[in-house]
């Protein structure tokens, strides 16, 4: 179910808490709100959408298709750059610091533990979402 988007900065700038399986229709709701906002939006985080547990869907440049993670952390990277990134919660543009290349370990949707690489504009788009999950606003 698409819900709506929230802008509330004082709600977005809270850590979010750890997802269970508890929250397999969040993911479901964050994927479908993504895929309402397709045509401005590659990614997002639960507390885009009220809810303060620690989920991101985004577009994988790679294979096209939108990718969920559970309880996402970057545990490497490297390749520093500028840029800047707009949000669906937030107004304007934002400079900020992203990285090339990084590793995240994360849970699948059967909360299986995973480690991957990614690079390029997908690397950027899951820090932009781990910062969400983090209450880290650019």
């Amino acid at each position: 179910m698409q819900r709506e988007i929230m802008t509330n900065e004082r709600f977005l700038s809270q850590p979010s808490e750890p997802a269970t399986e508890a929250d397999l229709d969040v993911a479901v709701d964050l994927a479908d709100t993504l895929a309402a906002h397709a045509d401005s939006c590659v990614g997002m985080a639960a507390n885009m959408i009220g809810v303060d547990r620690r989920i991101i869907v985004f577009s994988d440049e790679a294979t096209g298709r939108n990718m969920v993670m559970f309880n996402p952390r970057i545990v490497e990277h490297s390749g520093a750059y500028e840029t800047e990134e707009g949000c669906l919660s937030l107004t304007g543009m934002r400079k900020t610091i992203r990285y090339e290349r990084i590793t995240v370990t994360y849970q699948t949707r059967r909360f299986r533990e995973v480690t991957a690489s990614f690079t390029g504009f997908t690397a950027q788009i899951i820090q932009h979402e781990i910062d969400h999950c983090d209450g880290v606003l650019i």
